[in-house]
């Protein structure tokens, strides 16, 4: 079974390029904490996936992914072997306080901004 499920946040922008067979393709790398560090992942997404994560995240922004990981390996331009390994993405979440209003997505409200209820107000 080879199944990756991330949270973190966005280093940078996802760079949105289209394959000469016109295919849209994203890469972004996350921040994902660990108890006193964290660790940079590459992903990779292709297709609708790569435009919507492009369409609506950027830099620093938290993402949820659902993916497989894997590993590449070819040789540069001098010769060198070298190899990659990465999260090809097939899922992605939105997660954080996100609230759609026009084209951009805003933070929602915070948990303070919430009335409290009491059990007899509840209508189940």
């Amino acid at each position: 079974m080879n199944k990756v499920i991330l949270m973190g946040r966005l280093t940078a922008d996802p760079e949105l390029k289209i394959t000469q067979s016109n295919i849209p393709v994203a890469s972004f790398t996350i921040a994902v904490n660990r108890k006193d560090s964290a660790d940079f992942i590459n992903c990779v997404a292709w297709r609708g996936t790569a435009e919507l994560i492009c369409k609506h995240f950027n830099k620093g922004k938290m993402i949820a992914i659902v993916g497989s990981l894997q590993s590449r390996t070819w040789q540069d331009n001098d010769g060198k072997n070298r190899k990659a390994v990465e999260v090809v993405v097939s899922e992605v979440h939105f997660c954080g306080d996100w609230k759609k209003q026009g084209d951009s997505a805003q933070p929602d409200m915070e948990f303070e901004d919430l009335d409290d209820v009491e059990d007899d107000e509840l209508p189940f």
